[in-house]
């Protein structure tokens, strides 16, 4: 593997880190990556975990987020057939399966951060720590939204969740893509590689790839429009050190017609089943 980028935690930490290229998959990997990453996911800063909304860029995320949930049912719904039976793997603090609750889903989640599982409790949402703790049930659904790339043991994961899956089920991941072109005007400045909390860095290949060797089958992909705006604004701001929101929407709005032509929004939901 071949040094791909040189950056840093922005959020956090501050600590340097490197992303090395496997070519053989298009996939950018974190190095180092830390024995224990439990310390980069204790600060206000990380949003999924906290439900914050006191920054300009908390009520910008947290506006975006209504709106997504939505859709991310409309799209689950789209795949689920006649069955309503959902699994949302880093849950958060569980608003997307309160969203689906309220539908009429039977709704399960998984989330290993203690205090995002105890805003989700506070709900009505039950979340486990883990995809070992659920029971042997499976799912005819089962969402990561910007969750894979957090997974250290990446095979071993996505071989326990096609275990989850009916036969007939739909695994629908949706990530940040490297090959966009906000990473590529940000480079290490890009809010998206998130180091180290992401370990893992996708490109389409990488996902149909990856997912092919455990013997599963991409049928779609999606764009997910907003990420591009919302990106290239903490972007920015690690960049400049400034809220500068003309820039990230000029930015967002070049990454977003760019990938009109090329498929490489900022980030992509994937669908997947089994083959």
């Amino acid at each position: 593997m071949n040094l791909y980028l040189k950056t840093k935690d922005h959020s956090v930490s501050g600590e340097a880190f490197e992303l090395l290229h496997d070519p053989a998959l298009e996939l950018l990997i974190t190095s180092p990556k830390p024995p224990s990453l439990d310390k980069y996911y204790q600060s206000e800063n990380y949003i999924s975990h906290t439900d914050a909304n006191k920054s300009f860029t908390d009520r910008i995320y947290q506006t975006v987020k209504k709106y997504n949930l939505g859709k991310k049912l409309r799209l689950a719904k789209r795949y689920a057939g006649s069955s309503k039976k959902l699994l949302d793997v880093g849950a958060g603090t569980g608003d997307f399966l309160l969203t689906a609750k309220k539908k009429g889903w039977e709704v399960f989640g998984v989330e290993p951060n203690s205090q995002a599982a105890e805003r989700a409790t506070q709900k009505g949402i039950k979340l486990q720590p883990s995809l070992e703790a659920l029971s042997k049930e499976q799912y005819q659904i089962i969402t990561l939204w910007h969750v894979l790339e957090h997974m250290p043991n990446l095979e071993t994961q996505i071989q326990k969740l096609k275990t989850l899956l009916t036969e007939d089920g739909t695994l629908i991941i949706a990530v940040p893509n490297f090959k966009s072109f906000d990473a590529n005007y940000y480079k290490s400045f890009w809010a998206a590689y998130d180091v180290p909390r992401h370990l893992w860095h996708f490109s389409k290949t990488a996902i149909e790839k990856i997912f092919a060797k455990e013997g599963m089958q991409l049928i779609k992909t999606h764009p997910m429009i907003f990420d591009a705006f919302y990106v290239s604004l903490l972007s920015e701001k690690y960049k400049t050190g400034k809220q500068q929101f003309s820039k990230a929407l000029y930015s967002g709005m070049r990454s977003n017609v760019s990938a009109w032509t090329t498929g490489e929004y900022s980030s992509l939901t994937y669908i997947l089943k089994k083959r």
